[in-house]
């Protein structure tokens, strides 16, 4: 079952972060389908956040239609975003970024400029990417 944290510094509305940290879930294999997530009651002791939030967040999500709720059940996840090839490319994938993550840290960087390096890299990245597509 996921774990939802919140990132007060982060700028993203709370019910965003938590509709992100499904998102991600799903796209990692970590949430499947038929798999259910934290009652509104769990995330609100977990994270300290108003109920309305939660709800608001699994609103958006079941209008996406990743998530449906089941009255007296639960909320449960109606569909994945990533496929079983994406899934099984994320081990050796993540060993990588593991290794270079290793090496930020050992050359001193602190987590913010890890994180802003690696935002910045992803975005240029993607610019030249879509330039090339066209």
């Amino acid at each position: 079952m996921i774990e939802f944290h919140l990132e007060s510094r982060s700028g993203v509305a709370p019910y965003m972060q938590l509709i992100q940290q499904v998102r991600h879930a799903m796209r990692l294999g970590l949430l499947k389908e038929g798999d259910k997530l934290p009652t509104v009651k769990d995330v609100v002791a977990r994270v300290a956040i108003n109920p309305n939030t939660v709800l608001k967040a699994y609103r958006e999500l079941e209008y996406e239609g990743l998530v449906q709720p089941r009255p007296g059940l639960g909320t449960f996840v109606t569909r994945t975003l990533g496929s079983d090839e994406d899934v099984a490319a994320h081990g050796p994938l993540r060993r990588d970024l593991e290794g270079w993550l290793a090496k930020a840290d050992d050359a001193g960087l602190a987590e913010e400029s890890i994180e802003a390096l690696l935002v910045s890299t992803f975005r240029n990245f993607s610019a030249k990417r879509a330039a090339r597509r066209g």
